[in-house]
């Protein structure tokens, strides 16, 4: 089976980057305001030696070819993560997924062109059909961030996952299919270009 590589993808605002384990410090400290790990659907760690076990969760992902872990960069500082999840090659399928940001990137466009960026990469480079976003059902800001990037609301699956040390997540799909990447992608570069 194909398996796609990882990309490094750099815009105006961000550039985004396979995870390494250098970037592991980097990623601790735009990680420590609770704020980003709210909708998550994990314990935020509290201490060094929790996070590395959630860093090398995302490196062997990488190493076994199930899932694209990418640093997100804003002036040269990691500000937070982004992965593609869901690899089906076979189907020109993928999900963008386990998107976290410091709040201090909240409201920059990093998100906006992280996602142009990675919605980029996705049709034009890999060719896909399908790409898929998904969030709490609660998450009322993702939820309203999915929809200002043009991606369409398909269905709430009710009792989709365990979170959080067993906390019940209904999970809110959202995608982005090649008939409407046209119309997003414009939708997108024009969002940035009013900053």
């Amino acid at each position: 089976m194909e398996r796609w590589p990882a990309p490094t993808l750099e815009g105006c605002i961000v550039r985004l980057e396979p995870l390494t384990p250098a970037h592991g410090e980097g990623l601790w400290r735009a990680s420590r305001d609770p704020r980003t790990w709210r909708w998550l659907s994990v314990v935020q760690p509290q201490t060094r030696e929790d996070w590395t076990p959630f860093v090398q969760q995302a490196l062997d992902a990488a190493a076994a070819g199930t899932e694209i872990p990418l640093v997100t960069l804003r002036h040269d500082e990691i500000v937070g993560s982004t992965r593609f999840l869901a690899l089906r090659p076979e189907h020109g399928s993928v999900e963008i997924g386990w998107t976290w940001l410091h709040p201090s990137a909240w409201g920059t466009g990093a998100n906006v062109e992280a996602k142009l960026l990675q919605l980029e990469h996705a049709f034009d480079v890999w060719g896909c059909r399908r790409v898929e976003l998904k969030t709490d059902a609660r998450n009322e800001r993702s939820r309203g961030a999915l929809e200002a990037l043009g991606a369409t609301f398909e269905g709430i699956h009710r009792k989709h996952m365990l979170v959080r040390d067993g906390e019940n997540r209904d999970s809110a799909w959202y995608s982005v299919v090649d008939d409407d990447w046209p119309s997003v992608r414009a939708l997108l570069e024009a969002r940035l270009a009013e900053r």
